[in-house]
């Protein structure tokens, strides 16, 4: 009788033992199937330079006269976007940004009859909507570095508000002038993710956009387009599903 109570303890923990085993390799191939993901992004949008602007770009005709820097309109960028596997090493994903910044300027050299400087404030923001296709030459799970490419949607407004001089009679007025629209460019971007537990990474991610808005001439601005591209740094949190 101790013979066959011994076995059956030693059936019991076989049994048991296949049994975890079994949940681990299911919550393995569970961990290895997370290939869905929501992340956030915060991170530095930073405009492109005088040097690589187009050439009918309002920002540009606007330093001709108007004392600021086009840094100043480097700021800060949030955004959060989904992300779907198409295998192992391709994922799908689409996302929206936000930035906005105000920059203050005032005439070269022009000041009001009692001496006092010109001043306006120069506003941009842009609102991207993106749909892109990443490639992780790593494959799932542990860390992933990623390169990817795409389409963004740009929703933009421009306005410049505060007092001008009207050159004809060098005459004084206040008024406000604002523009806006959507465009469309090319997105490309790098990156990689490290994970912190089970469905959560972290990451850094390089982003670089170009796109146009047209159509300011009409708002009385001295040019007709704005240069909307640039490249944003960020960090990035993702929750795996």
């Amino acid at each position: 009788m101790t013979r066959y109570f011994k076995a059956a303890q030693c059936a019991a923990a076989a049994a048991m033992l296949l049994v975890l085993a079994a949940s681990s390799a299911e919550a393995q191939i569970r961990r290895v199937e997370s290939r869905n993901s929501f992340g956030f992004n915060l991170g530095y949008f930073m405009l492109k330079g005088e040097d690589s602007r187009v050439d009918e770009d309002v920002l540009l005709a606007d330093l001709s006269s108007l004392a600021f820097d086009l840094s100043d309109f480097n700021g800060a960028n949030v955004g959060g976007e989904f992300n779907f596997g198409l295998g192992e090493y391709l994922e799908a994903g689409v996302g929206v940004n936000f930035y906005q910044r105000t920059v203050p300027s005032v005439y070269w050299d022009v000041v009001s009859d009692d001496g006092f400087e010109i001043a306006q404030e120069l506003k941009l923001r842009v609102i991207p909507f993106s749909a892109t296709v990443k490639f992780l030459p790593l494959g799932r799970g542990g860390v992933e570095p990623y390169v990817g490419a795409g389409i963004g949607v740009f929703n933009w407004r421009y306005s410049e508000v505060g007092e001008f001089v009207d050159f004809d009679d060098d005459s004084l007025f206040r008024d406000r002038y604002i523009a806006s629209g959507t465009s469309v460019g090319p997105v490309v971007l790098g990156g990689i993710r490290f994970p912190v537990a089970d469905v959560w990474s972290v990451g850094g991610e390089v982003r670089w956009q170009k796109a146009v808005g047209k159509g300011l001439f009409e708002e009385g601005m001295l040019a007709d387009e704005i240069d909307l591209g640039g490249w944003t740094t960020a960090f990035t949190f993702h929750l795996r599903f």
